[in-house]
């Protein structure tokens, strides 16, 4: 809460900054706030030093100090990137405060206007962590750096280590930004088409000037979905058939996730599925606790594995 209070301050400061006064009342509507919370806010603002006043009596209402209204000159280009970046899909902050500073971004001089519009969209925050990894991670090192890029539209030349431990250099193109899990990518334009980089493993980043050569109609979530998926397939190659009790579907999303496909329903009731995972005898382990609902069938390595642990539990416990 206290990160989307202090969004919603900046946002009051940015419409106090806009216009010559405001009042309670404006500021709940832009806000999408009660004028309880706008009065609140406002003092919160003076409170805060920053050298805002009320104005007693009709036509009242509260003003900066020095009363004109400002071009934001005193906002630098990192702050205004920054400050845009709250209102980006990826962001915490409430719907309310996203659409405020989206309404707020003509206040911003022309030359920071791009870069912040563009912050908006640079990042994508995708929580779901590859496999069981519980291992966390600190922000990398060339994160800032990366992200300037991105915001900025400059292509970089990028040191990178990959997974055996050999570095290359080349020049990128960066599109944006990924959180996944505890882990971060970079999605980059390459000579080799589309291609994604943990940024973890980037070992130096140098900005050549030249501007990135941006897709046509390019969407950063949509991007990363479409990576997602195709790693998630080739984590998980093998894909097994199976009906299940309509009342074990729910046992199975909870186990399987995203591994789990539900198709439709047989002529005895139960449900067609299809379910992914790494290989016959991982699998198999995996469904070995769900044959009170789920019946496979096939491939039949995967029945083979099922009836050779069924021996085995009967042996040590018939």
């Amino acid at each position: 809460m206290a990160g989307v209070r202090t969004d919603r301050l900046v946002a009051v400061l940015l419409l106090l900054q806009r216009r010559e006064q405001v009042t309670a009342a404006e500021v709940a509507r832009e806000l999408e706030v009660s004028e309880r919370t706008a009065r609140r806010d406002l003092d919160a603002l003076a409170m805060a030093g920053v050298p805002v006043y009320s104005v007693q009596g009709r036509g009242g209402g509260w003003r900066l100090v020095g009363g004109a209204r400002t071009d934001l000159s005193g906002l630098t280009a990192s702050e205004a990137r920054a400050l845009f970046l709250v209102a980006g899909p990826a962001a915490a902050a409430t719907p309310a405060v996203k659409a405020a500073l989206r309404k707020l971004v003509h206040a911003l001089p022309e030359p920071f206007r791009v870069q912040a519009e563009a912050a908006a969209s640079s990042l994508v925050m995708d929580p779901q962590r590859w496999g069981s990894s519980r291992i966390e991670h600190r922000p990398p090192r060339f994160l800032d750096e990366l992200q300037d890029a991105v915001i900025r539209g400059v292509q970089v030349r990028l040191g990178y280590v990959d997974r055996e431990g050999a570095e290359t250099e080349r020049t990128v193109h960066p599109l944006g930004i990924v959180a996944k899990g505890p882990s971060w990518y970079l999605v980059s334009g390459t000579e080799a088409g589309r291609r994604t980089f943990r940024i973890d493993r980037v070992s130096s980043v140098d900005s050549t000037g030249d501007p990135v050569h941006r897709p046509e109609g390019f969407d950063l979530a949509e991007s990363w979905r479409e990576i997602a998926d195709e790693v998630d397939r080739r984590r998980t190659p093998l894909e097994v058939r199976a009906v299940c009790t309509p009342e074990g579907i729910g046992k199975l999303r909870m186990g399987l996730g995203d591994r789990l496909e539900v198709g439709g329903s047989t002529v005895d009731g139960r449900i067609e599925v299809v379910i992914r995972g790494y290989n016959e005898y991982a699998l198999a382990g995996e469904l070995a606790g769900l044959v009170e609902w789920l019946e496979v069938t096939g491939p039949p390595g995967v029945r083979d594995q099922l009836a050779s642990i069924g021996n085995a539990l009967t042996e040590r416990y018939g």
